[in-house]
């Protein structure tokens, strides 16, 4: 009686863990983090203009604003606040070195979700003293689904051996740059990625957490590349484009260097100090004796 009642315990134990295994198949685990830039842009259900009659007039050398466009709900986004900093230093170098480009200046995104708008987003320029403003939105979605011999799996090994969980996180971003005076988009550059891989059910969440970051990551430095490829031909397109008119601020020569006046002024300024600076020390050696 002993032995049958064992074998039907675990039977039933057997059955119960089969159950549960199966329930977790086909039960496909979605998360998602996005932010739009019009809606930032354009919030409360404003509607974009059709046309914008203004002309853009940009001053070289520009000072570039680079900021993430806060997501939707905070508290979904897979990226802290200090992270996307570090994203934005990475897609800073790509501004870094034109000559064109006097200062590049990553906004925090507290300032960002204090004011909407491209009221808020020139509240922000005169702050900074930007001329141009380059704004990340994102869309972001992850996957977790169960392999079909998890079941098998599962039962035989347990759930912490085997890894019968497949991970996936599609990633889409995409950069925009604003003429803050008028308000018009100069260029966009996109970037996409797509990061799989393998857990077991106790580090699903570990994993999504770091596929998802590291899709982040991937996406950025595509378009950051996009990006660098926009910059060169934005640069071509000022010198012929009638729908953009271009300017030199004082002291910029348009090559990336000082007017030649300027420079002429500081050499003989630093002449005059140094033949001062002989002249008191003739006079001090002169009245020692």
């Amino acid at each position: 009686m002993r032995s049958k009642f064992k074998n039907a315990l675990v039977l039933i134990m057997t059955a119960s863990l089969l159950t549960s295994c199966a329930t977790f198949i086909g039960k496909d685990i979605r998360r998602g983090s996005s932010s739009s830039l019009v809606d930032y842009l354009y919030p409360d259900g404003k509607v974009p203009p059709k046309h914008q009659q203004s002309i853009p007039h940009l001053q070289l050398p520009l000072t570039v604003g680079l900021a993430f466009v806060p997501s939707r709900n905070s508290y979904t986004s897979v990226l802290p606040e200090a992270r996307k900093s570090q994203l934005l230093e990475n897609v800073k170098q790509k501004f870094a070195g034109l000559d064109y480009v006097k200062d590049i200046v990553v906004v925090p995104e507290t300032y960002m979700r204090s004011s909407k708008g491209f009221d808020g987003v020139g509240q922000i320029a005169r702050l900074y003293g930007l001329d141009i403003v380059a704004l990340v939105s994102y869309d972001q979605v992850s996957v977790t689904a169960e392999k079909k011999s998890s079941l098998l799996y599962w039962t035989i090994a347990g759930a912490y051996v085997i890894k019968g969980n497949q991970n996936k996180a599609t990633t889409f971003v995409d950069t925009a740059v604003f003429d803050v005076n008028s308000r018009k988009m100069l260029f966009r550059a996109p970037g996409v990625s797509e990061i799989k891989k393998s857990s077991t059910l106790i580090e699903v969440r570990r994993t999504d957490r770091e596929i998802r970051d590291l899709g982040f990551e991937v996406a950025i430095k595509d378009m950051s590349n996009n990006l660098s490829v926009e910059l060169g031909r934005f640069k071509e397109r000022i010198k012929v484009d009638k729908n953009v008119q271009v300017s030199y601020k004082q002291g910029y020569s348009g090559s990336g260097s000082v007017q030649l006046s300027f420079l002429l002024i500081v050499v003989l300024m630093g002449m005059a100090i140094r033949r001062s600076s002989k002249k008191s020390k003739r006079v001090v050696a002169i009245s020692k004796y």
